[in-house]
């Protein structure tokens, strides 16, 4: 056993601060759990001078990553940067130099972690990265670990705390999107430039990271159907609530018939389901596994202390790995190359808000264009009567292929009777 194992950061960041706080304040107790005393030998960041909320020892901190990943002395590599590239050769280049990784980076492991996990399990070193998805929530170690015996057959999750702030805030204070989206900015929940969070762009990464593990197959994320909160607005929230659902932004994925479904994007589900509860910031996931059945993980999903304890509790694993000469024992578990299905395979029931001229036929004529694509209607909501002669119509669908879907909403477009397709979004039961 090592009496002491070091650990250089890369990254001094929002998490990387949130990390060097606990292995700092929580020193004595880590290494009771260790085994082995845990030092943060030295810290990499190119701008030392900012202020942070967190004091560290100067002496340590160099501006070069590389000063860090060819330190002899360093056991583990902690990666806090972000993004792929130079993280990807950073990353790459401390394996090779018989480092052990930690990292919270989930672009780089949606899009290059497959050779990272690679190279590191071919020389039998440890690469965690449960900070990546859910932040502060066990999930990757759980899927990997606890449930290696189970087959995952369907994950659903809420994934963006950004989103999920902005979708809570539109719900319950009966904000529109740009005002929740502004207080959101203003509460330090969302960048000045949200597109990653709102556009789906971060959820996607995360759901490909788990769809991976849990169907032991590499997803390539520019394949996963993404999509965005921005047409969400309050007469969506409102009716939605009417009919008995609530909006959120999932992701989600599922093995259908040998391969796999993986998208994000908002959907309507029943306000009776667990992942409505989780709300603002928070994130939640939900696994259908055999023979286990159900499973759902809540946390907080993002801040310094959730997505630095996730990063902390790597490190310690992989202390106790190197103490019993065990690491690299989890390597990469994508063996299988299963196909992704494309949103033409989709079938399930959609909710459709429209203006139509407010006469009589016009609704008999909207459905007899479901009903020519073979789209049956479940239910309708005849709404507001508007100045210029026109009426908001909510139409929910039964279960329905998403072309024929499609083909109603382009032949619908065209109708006299309509005016606009206002929004569409799609149903989970």
């Amino acid at each position: 056993m090592k009496s002491t194992i070091n650990i250089g950061i890369l990254g001094l960041g929002v998490v990387g601060c949130g990390a060097y706080r606990i292995l700092r304040d929580n020193a004595r107790a880590i290494e009771l759990k260790a085994g082995s005393k845990l030092t943060v030998k030295q810290i990499a960041d190119i701008d030392l001078d900012r202020p942070r909320p967190v004091d560290f020892d100067r002496s340590i901190a160099v501006r070069d990553a590389y000063e860090v990943i060819n330190n002899p002395e360093i056991d583990i590599v902690v990666e806090l940067i972000g993004g792929v590239h130079p993280s990807y050769d950073y990353l790459m280049a401390a394996i090779r130099n018989g480092k052990h990784v930690v990292t919270a980076n989930k672009e780089l492991i949606a899009k290059e972690g497959h050779s990272l996990l690679a190279e590191a399990g071919n020389r039998k070193q440890d690469f965690l990265f449960e900070a990546s998805v859910a932040s502060g929530i066990p999930i990757i170690r759980p899927m990997k670990t606890c449930l290696a015996g189970d087959e995952i057959l369907e994950i659903k999750g809420i994934l963006n705390g950004t989103t999920n702030y902005i979708l809570s805030q539109m719900t319950r204070a009966g904000t529109d999107f740009d005002e929740a989206l502004a207080d959101a900015q203003a509460r330090g929940y969302a960048e000045r430039d949200p597109t990653d969070d709102v556009d789906g762009h971060d959820a996607a990464y995360k759901i490909a990271i788990l769809a991976s593990i849990g169907f032991t197959s590499r997803v390539d994320v520019s394949q996963v159907y993404r999509e965005g909160i921005r047409r969400i607005t309050q007469k969506d929230i409102v009716f939605a609530r009417e009919l008995g659902y609530t909006i959120k932004l999932l992701a989600m994925a599922k093995q259908v018939n040998g391969a796999m479904q993986i998208r994000v994007h908002p959907t309507l589900i029943p306000s009776s389901h667990p992942l409505v509860s989780v709300a603002d910031v928070y994130n939640g996931v939900y696994l259908k596994a055999d023979p286990v059945g159900n499973l759902m993980f809540y946390g907080r999903g993002a801040g310094p202390e959730a997505a630095g304890s996730a990063v902390v509790g790597d490190i310690i694993d992989i202390a106790r790995n190197i103490d019993f000469a065990a690491t690299g024992r989890i390597a990469c578990t994508c063996f299988d190359e299963k196909p992704l299905q494309t949103m033409d395979d989709l079938c399930c029931r959609h909710y459709l808000r429209m203006r139509t001229d407010d006469r009589p036929g016009s609704l008999a004529a909207v459905a007899n264009v479901f009903g020519q694509n073979n789209v049956s209607l479940a239910s309708v909501l005849a709404k507001s009567i508007h100045e210029d002669g026109s009426a908001e119509d909510v139409w929910l669908t039964h279960e329905a292929p998403e072309p024929s879907v499609r083909k109603s909403l382009d032949e619908l477009r065209s109708l006299h009777v309509v005016r606009e397709i206002s929004n569409w979004i799609r149903v989970e039961e």
